[in-house]
């Protein structure tokens, strides 16, 4: 999906009126939609970029000729930010709403915000899911089903094969993957490159996804499974935090911020040799760097697997035609569609029995030399191991990010940084 921010995003406006027990406006649970059967109905889906939805909307149209659909698409912080808002207020929220993962506990916790699926039928849905992503859907009670999941965001890496040939590092992917079984050694294949001094070009974007997806990788995160933030006491996290910094301490980064102007025009300048590539990024390169086809590839993440986004879709109970949506939701996120979207998106299936599927298996992209993106995304997916994720994930993150951001930017040493990143995150309730 593209552009979908999964970084170190703006926290929400989380001092809420919005509680778990808050009352939604529109129809109640499960009553029938108010339309009638030739009536015409409008629904409307909010997301943050986009999701690959707009052909299936015009399939969906077909067997549905009294429905009209109408995305409404802002910007990720805002999407989310704007969200809270009009849940708080009962007003204003779009027919179906979707949700990103960091996220996902936030919002899952309003269960008097959102229909239970469950009552359109939804449920029957369990079998088609990763068991992991399902339960990210879920109330915390286990009693609702909440949101039907887009995609997940098994990690690779993509880099640039003209800038490595420049570097003198091997450019096929299987060699490439072999330079960085670790992310030690990902680092030291970095100060190689950096010694070649490539005009134009840095090893890597910015340290912030580098710190995700180490972080991703590890049993535990950023919170226990009772919702604890435990960034002070969990190892993982601050060896992940020492070897993001070594990648602005060795000027490794391009310094380049996520989804801004400038990383965009990255892209295109090839001013980064490499980039963390979940499923959903080969689509946002393709799209941002037009000139470079061919030039991308894609190999295996140092540690071997991991997450980076993903997304579901909820049913804000403001909705005049909940019914309709609901059938909407599950049209979009049926296997059939999620496999179609993966092809023409690259956002991957979170529907486990499509991983096998030999449409997926083999399923390449000239941009990226003919890498073969099912199979190694498959193998991501399949190797996938679920974190808990807790209410305010992405506040946390968002400290750590700036607190990354701070040492890139030379204000603050790593220990110092790493100090008030503490302190900003005792913050976090």
């Amino acid at each position: 999906m593209t552009p979908r921010l999964r970084l170190l995003a703006v926290p929400l406006m989380l001092a809420l009126a919005v509680t778990a027990c808050g009352g939604g406006g529109g129809e109640t649970a499960g009553t029938a939609s108010s339309a009638k059967p030739a009536e015409k109905v409008k629904l409307t889906v909010g997301l943050f970029g986009d999701f690959g939805f707009k052909p299936l909307y015009e399939e969906y149209k077909k067997t549905h000729p009294n429905v009209e659909i109408v995305e409404q698409v802002t910007q990720f912080n805002d999407h989310h930010n704007n969200l809270v808002k009009r849940l708080a207020t009962n007003a204003g929220a779009a027919d179906i709403e979707a949700v990103e993962v960091g996220y996902i506990s936030t919002f899952t916790a309003l269960t008097g915000k959102f229909h239970d699926l469950k009552q359109f039928g939804l449920d029957k849905r369990q079998a088609d899911y990763l068991d992991w992503k399902w339960q990210q859907g879920i109330s915390k009670d286990g009693q609702q089903v909440l949101g039907l999941g887009t995609d997940v965001g098994g990690l690779a890496m993509c880099y640039r094969k003209d800038l490595f040939k420049k570097a003198g590092l091997a450019t096929d992917r299987a060699e490439v993957a072999g330079l960085w079984p670790t992310w030690e050694s990902y680092i030291e294949t970095g100060k190689r490159f950096a010694a070649a001094n490539v005009a134009g070009a840095k090893f890597v974007d910015s340290p912030g996804e580098i710190f995700r997806a180490m972080v991703n990788q590890a049993p535990v995160g950023l919170y226990d499974t009772s919702d604890k933030i435990i960034v002070d006491s969990n190892p993982d996290v601050k060896k992940a935090w020492d070897l993001s910094n070594q990648i602005s301490q060795n000027n490794l980064s391009a310094k380049l911020a996520a989804f801004s102007p400038p990383w965009n025009t990255g892209f295109a300048k090839g001013s980064f040799a490499t980039i963390i590539c979940p499923a959903w990024m080969t689509g946002y390169i393709q799209e941002q760097a037009t000139n470079a086809s061919g030039k991308w590839d894609i190999a295996a993440v140092p540690g071997g697997s991991g997450n980076s986004g993903g997304s579901h879709l909820m049913l804000p109970k403001q909705g005049k035609h909940a019914k309709e949506a609901a059938e909407l939701i599950d049209f979009l996120t049926s296997k059939e569609n999620q496999a179609r979207v993966f092809k023409e998106e690259g956002t991957f299936p979170s529907i486990p029995a499509l991983y096998d599927d030999p449409s997926i298996q083999t399923f390449t992209k000239p941009f990226f030399g003919d890498a073969p993106i099912g199979k190694i995304y498959s193998d991501a997916a399949k190797a996938l191991k679920p974190q808990h994720l807790g209410p305010k994930e992405a506040d946390v993150r968002t400290a750590i990010g700036n607190g990354l951001g701070r040492v890139e930017q030379g204000k603050q040493s790593p220990d110092e940084a790493w100090a008030q990143v503490l302190q900003d995150v005792a913050k976090i309730k």
